[in-house]
């Protein structure tokens, strides 16, 4: 499958400004900033199962496309969210259960690179 493999974050572009958005504190972010993220992806079929390891925590979970699931970020705030596939991209879709801030995710490959585009949309109604 296209997203197995151990992926390493080389860069995170406006990382700061995003976390601020979402309500994490400086320090938090400051710590981010130096995270060394690791993401292991083993995929079968539309089941997942992903290892984040970091400098700051190692955290694993399973998951299934399309089924909503909880998860907690690096700062532990709780989301609850889906993942589906848009053609060879990976969407997620997630719900902050403290305040209902959105928040989307795509990951994809480009170049034998997993490239990983996080948003903060809206306050959901």
């Amino acid at each position: 499958m296209a997203f197995d493999g151990t992926w390493k974050a080389d860069r995170n572009e406006n990382y700061d400004k995003f976390l601020e958005k979402l309500g994490v504190n400086v320090m938090k972010r400051k710590l981010a900033e130096h995270d060394n993220l690791k993401i292991t992806i083993e995929q079968s079929g539309d089941k997942f199962h992903i290892k984040e390891s970091s400098t700051f925590r190692t955290k694993e979970f399973d998951f299934t496309l399309g089924v909503k699931f909880d998860y907690s970020l690096a700062d532990g705030t709780e989301v609850s969210g889906t993942w589906e596939m848009e053609g060879e991209t990976m969407k997620g879709l997630f719900n902050r259960k403290d305040n209902n801030k959105l928040l989307t995710t795509t990951r994809s490959i480009v170049g034998g690179e997993l490239v990983q585009v996080s948003a903060f949309l809206r306050a959901q109604d």
